[in-house]
């Protein structure tokens, strides 16, 4: 039996500037500014859902070439994800405030009690810095920014760097291509682009209007009537 057909919300990301404001308003020299820092890069970097980031530990970065996480995903699949540099340098001095060793199997996210952050603490944190980067980019104060947004954004910025669709699938952990071809949909500068491609291969009207349009005398004597 088919599923019933229904509205599909268009999914929010940010765009580069965006992101690129957040992160300069976190101030990396004390240690809760290190944490966030770390745990958006790593959101940004992994495009992993809220569950999946807060349900890591720390043996689950490699932090040894080739950096990568270890994400355990929706019906207990698990993926691999390249890291960069800068990444795995922000949560190794997240990790040096905590006293914790590389090979730890502890919450790689605690919130200031000491405890596994949890999916509402994650989603007070990102609104919290999205509020502070809201002075200098209003744009940050328009919508409701969530994890969610996060990981639309990663695979919206590896699409529009010309990332295969099968592999950001892949990335992602969709079970499904589908799933990521939803993100071209809503991709309104590729949409243009292609439409540009598109206007060169119709033939130009032939039709230039009537001829007291075309003369600007006839136009201007009409304008001093």
């Amino acid at each position: 039996m088919p599923f019933k057909r229904h509205a599909r919300p268009v999914a929010g990301y940010l765009e580069q500037e965006e992101v690129q404001h957040i992160f300069r308003h976190i101030d990396i020299q004390k240690p809760q500014g290190r944490r966030d820092d770390a745990l958006l890069r790593l959101l940004y970097n992994s495009g992993a859902r809220a569950q999946e980031i807060v349900d890591l530990n720390v043996n689950h970065i490699r932090f040894s070439r080739p950096y990568y996480v270890r994400i355990r995903g929706k019906g207990q699949r698990e993926r691999t994800c390249p890291l960069w540099k800068e990444t795995v340098q922000a949560i190794k001095a997240s990790l040096e405030d905590r006293h914790v060793r590389f090979s730890d199997t502890v919450p790689l996210f605690v919130n200031a009690r000491g405890e596994r952050l949890s999916r509402y603490g994650l989603r007070y944190l990102i609104a919290r810095r999205v509020a502070a980067a809201g002075d200098t980019c209003p744009s940050l104060l328009t919508r409701t920014i969530t994890p969610h947004t996060w990981r639309h954004s990663t695979a919206m910025h590896l699409l529009q760097s010309g990332t295969d669709l099968n592999m950001i699938r892949s990335w992602l952990g969709h079970a499904s291509i589908e799933t990521t071809n939803l993100y071209v949909e809503i991709d309104l500068e590729m949409k243009q682009k292609a439409l540009e491609s598109c206007e060169k291969l119709l033939p130009k009207t032939g039709r230039k209007g009537p001829p007291w349009k075309r003369d600007p005398s006839i136009l201007d004597w009409l304008s001093s009537l």
